[in-house]
């Protein structure tokens, strides 16, 4: 049973992470702080958007072990270029679509 799905804030995000991938944890924080800088200097809050959108995404993926290897089988296969990634490439984009949805974005 995967576990429940976090609030949409960086930091429930954080712990989410840091509980179900913790290598993961210093990618979160270098973006976070992209994010931030980025929000700051442009006076927008479309870069923390863009990092709570792809951290959810993350999460709702992660959350689903069998789910999140099959992604990394996926990816694979495309990033090899030894066979038609068309397939695998549609299958990616359900997994994500239904991740976001998961997510509630």
């Amino acid at each position: 049973m995967p576990s429940p799905m976090p609030p949409l804030t960086p930091e429930a995000l954080r712990d989410a992470v840091a509980r179900i991938a913790p290598s993961r944890l210093p990618t979160l924080t270098q973006h976070l702080f992209e994010a931030a800088t980025n929000a700051q200097q442009t006076q927008s809050l479309a870069p923390l958007r863009a990092f709570v959108h792809s951290w959810a995404v993350f999460v709702a993926i992660e959350r689903h072990p069998a789910r999140a290897e099959r992604l990394r089988e996926l990816e694979r296969i495309v990033d090899a270029g030894e066979q038609d990634p068309t397939e695998a490439i549609a299958e990616i984009r359900a997994i994500r679509d239904a991740a976001e949805a998961e997510a509630g974005l």
